[in-house]
């Protein structure tokens, strides 16, 4: 029977280099927008000459970067399962998974709220800064804190769209609410002086104008959408699904944070200069995972479509397009860290002895890259087809490997131990999900 409320039609499915480029390469442009606004953030505050001010911003955005990465299952969730419903052209699927996960992101942004003191608390007692840092980034974090609900939301939204495979819609609104947020933190850190309140506050700004603007679009498209029972959209079958995915993916990230925390953890046990130089090489990772982030997510939309059209050419398909893609461009990204890691090292720090030591171990940086390639691009692949008990499997499987890894090799080998161990730990991530993968193909398109 004919969905008349349908907003897209039956039609055939063919994985393209196109339509991979089409997910990805917004994606990547998205991601590029936040440490911009982030930058902003630190040259407003710096504007006023107060070192206390600019280290309070840094240590809060790093607890509420912590707090929120925590939730991005929300994100990858929504995509995965908007995907599969998208390829079993279910529209009204698509309407119940949207709004179950705007439920529990509304529910969980209100609890970030009333939770705002304790998250204050913990991020003090872990930073342990001085008097006048402690107030500053106190500050911070409860002013963030209260755009919990509006950028929770728009992870959810932002997962409706790339499940959808409308990335140009994503980095529509990514750019609406960066460009609000930088707007807003000038006029009211700067114009009005309100230093870091007025950038707190203009992040605020950002994630509201956002969520305003991506809910509007989703209003338009669902108003003819037939209303179904809160019984329907809330089902206790349905939302225990959707509750043990985005637990799985949460228990996934928590662990990714622990890995990084425990790796700097144990650089500052070597020395000071070793931490130094780490933190700084650090920023080589996260740009390679902005790179490779829009291709995981090319194969997160793709391989969760093939799965509701149980379309088993189109899922392999999609896996070989987007790991070809990812280990081209990460070729890429360590050419560029090669050609250009010794200045952009100069331009991150002027300690002379840190540049020295960073500039020593940036091979093992740069080859994070091609490392973490698999790693980025199964997980994508499993968020799509929802395999989240396999990826919280191997996720833990790999960090069990990295910890006697990091502190025997940290013994034998010192910082040379330290990066082995986490690259043995991407790589493990990376070749236990594609080990999975074939058994898990064969009974998802089984009959």
């Amino acid at each position: 029977m004919e969905d008349k409320g349908s907003i897209v039609s039956a039609r055939p499915f063919e994985v393209t280099n196109r339509q991979v480029l089409a997910i990805a390469v917004p994606i990547t442009l998205a991601s590029f927008t936040t440490p911009l606004v982030g930058l902003v953030g630190t040259a407003i505050v710096g504007q006023f000459g107060n070192a206390e001010l600019l280290a309070g911003l840094a240590a809060g955005a790093v607890v509420f970067d912590v707090v929120y990465s925590t939730f991005t299952f929300l994100r990858s969730g929504t995509t995965g399962l908007v995907a599969q419903a998208f390829g079993r052209d279910d529209v009204l699927e698509e309407w119940t998974v949207l709004s179950r996960a705007l439920a529990i992101a509304a529910i969980s942004g209100l609890a970030l709220i009333q939770l705002a003191p304790l998250i204050a608390a913990i991020g003090e007692w872990l930073m342990n800064p001085g008097q006048a840092v402690t107030a500053a980034m106190d500050l911070y974090i409860r002013i963030r804190l209260v755009s919990a609900p509006a950028a929770l939301i728009n992870l959810v939204i932002l997962g409706y769209f790339l499940g959808r495979g409308e990335a140009s819609l994503g980095l529509f609104l990514q750019l609406l609410l960066n460009g609000m947020n930088f707007v807003f933190s000038i006029f009211l850190g700067v114009y009005l002086g309100w230093g870091i309140a007025g950038v707190g506050w203009g992040a605020v700004c950002g994630e509201v104008a956002g969520m305003i603007a991506g809910l509007a679009i989703l209003a338009g498209r669902f108003r003819a959408m037939p209303r179904t029972s809160p019984h329907h959209t809330f089902h206790d079958a349905a939302m225990g699904r959707m509750l043990r995915l985005n637990g799985n993916i949460m228990i996934c990230d928590l662990v990714l944070i622990g890995a990084y925390l425990l790796f700097m953890r144990q650089s500052a046990q070597l020395s000071t200069l070793t931490l130094a130089a780490n933190a700084v090489l650090m920023h080589f990772l996260l740009s390679a995972a902005y790179f490779l982030d829009g291709f995981a997510t090319a194969a997160q939309q793709l391989a969760g479509r093939a799965i509701g059209t149980r379309d088993q050419t189109a899922f392999l398909r999609a896996v070989t397009l987007t790991v070809g893609w990812g280990f081209a461009l990460a070729g890429f990204a360590s050419f560029l860290g090669f050609a250009f890691g010794e200045p952009l090292i100069g331009a991150i720090t002027k300690a002379a002895d840190v540049r020295a030591e960073a500039a020593f171990y940036l091979p093992w940086a740069v080859f994070t890259a091609p490392s973490g390639v698999l790693a980025f691009q199964m997980t994508g692949v499993f968020e799509g087809a929802t395999w989240s008990r396999d990826m919280r499997n191997v996720m833990l499987l790999s960090f069990a490997a990295f910890v006697p890894a990091l502190f025997a090799l940290e013994q034998m080998f010192g910082n040379h131990g330290l990066w082995a161990a986490y690259h043995i730990f991407l790589l493990t991530r990376g070749i236990g999900l594609l080990s999975v993968i074939r058994r898990r193909v064969r009974t998802a398109f089984a009959g």
